[in-house]
């Protein structure tokens, strides 16, 4: 019994140490949130790549969030808000750039000088993209972790999914309807 109750302490615990700043922004514009553990994350390693192992190594949870811009109208300085929330939960702005035409930052949250959290934020004209990490990572490996993540066939899949989801759902309520509707892909 009193496992348990240690157990559902710590899971508590573990559940509450991400970002408030976060979960406030995906209840919000309600984007596609994944949240990805230490044995989820070796499995996107499907090559057994050591240097990616290692790279995880550190990260005891992670949180991808990504919210499709134009569906949910979000607004030009929402951007520079969340880092400013992201700031007042403690977290430093560690780094700053450009890749693939997205903005990029990553921000650090450091508890007696070891980083405790990181955020990866990623911003391009469609979408909105969010790691929160629970734990830490080499920074000039972060890219590398975004670019694996965002290229894992099943992440890659259940983004595809999430961005097209709106026109496959407009196109099956026309078919109930009685009305055949083809749906053009505008990328």
């Amino acid at each position: 019994m009193t496992r348990i109750f240690i157990f559902l302490l710590l899971a508590s615990f573990v559940a509450e140490a991400q970002t408030k700043t976060t979960e406030n922004l995906d209840k919000k514009y309600e984007g596609m949130s994944l949240f990805f553990y230490k044995n989820t994350l070796r499995m996107l390693n499907q090559q057994d790549n050591k240097e990616f192992d290692e790279m995880i190594k550190d990260i005891e949870k992670m949180r991808f969030v990504m919210i499709d811009k134009k569906k949910h109208a979000v607004p030009q300085g929402e951007y520079a808000s969340l880092k400013k929330s992201y700031r007042a939960e403690q977290y430093e702005e560690m780094m700053t750039g450009r890749i693939d035409g997205r903005n990029f930052e990553i921000l650090v949250r450091e508890q007696s000088g070891r980083v405790k959290g990181t955020i990866i934020l990623a911003s391009d004209s469609s979408s909105l993209i969010v790691l929160d990490i629970l734990g830490r990572i080499a920074l000039e490996k972060a890219s590398s972790l975004f670019n694996t993540i965002d290229q894992s066939t099943d992440v890659s899949k259940m983004i595809k999914n999430f961005v097209s989801g709106d026109k496959e759902k407009k196109k099956k309520r026309k078919e109930e309807d009685g009305v055949k509707v083809e749906v053009k892909d505008d990328n």
